[in-house]
């Protein structure tokens, strides 16, 4: 990893920009190193992963760790994976689910890391808040749409997907296409990024 990078993850985890909105208070949990070659982006952390620190360390972490076709050494790997989620923090939870990200991680960090990881060939970005930045309002009216349209992304190497909570059971049994088309397609380019040991 460079230092430029590693000093900036220090930074990160001493980040305390939005500490009052917090109910559990901050502990950022990301993943990067500048040789990774695949980027995730997803929501927050959920509190079993704010209790623990370890990014996707839930149910929906293994479902996205089976629709990319990894195992935990792999995806844990941070010269292979990068984890950078919308908000690093825990948000709380609302009426339907836990609250959106806190808008201060993007300001303040995603350009600056983003920049410290030059060899990402295939960025998954997950959910309607990463779609929403890093879709650079290319994206549908709805998430469903958008990950339909998967193709229209493939060449900048960037992969919307649903949300693999649990939560989104529903959804993935209303559209097969998903689950037929669009993750062999994942599992392939994946498998041609990953470094064997």
């Amino acid at each position: 990893m460079n230092s430029q990078l590693k000093n900036l993850l220090h930074e990160i985890k001493d980040c305390r920009l939005c500490e009052e909105h917090l109910p559990l208070g901050p502990r950022p949990v990301v993943q990067a190193d500048s040789k990774a070659r695949i980027l995730i982006v997803g929501q927050a952390p959920g509190r079993k992963v704010h209790e623990t620190g370890i990014p996707f360390n839930d149910p929906s972490g293994d479902r996205l760790r089976e629709w990319m076709g990894v195992g935990k050494d792999i995806f844990y790997d941070a010269t292979q994976i990068a984890l950078l989620p919308m908000g690093f923090c825990y948000p709380g939870t609302g009426k339907s689910g836990d609250l959106p990200p806190r808008p201060e991680c993007a300001e303040a960090w995603r350009e600056k890391l983003l920049a410290g990881l030059p060899r990402v060939q295939l960025t998954l970005v997950i959910g309607q808040y990463a779609h929403r930045y890093h879709l650079a309002g290319r994206q549908s009216k709805t998430l469903t749409d958008t990950v339909k349209a998967w193709r229209d992304f493939s060449p900048e190497g960037l992969v919307p997907l649903p949300h693999p909570s649990p939560r989104n059971n529903i959804w993935l049994k209303k559209n097969e296409w998903f689950e037929n088309d669009v993750l062999p397609a994942l599992r392939d380019r994946v498998k041609k990024l990953i470094r064997k040991r």
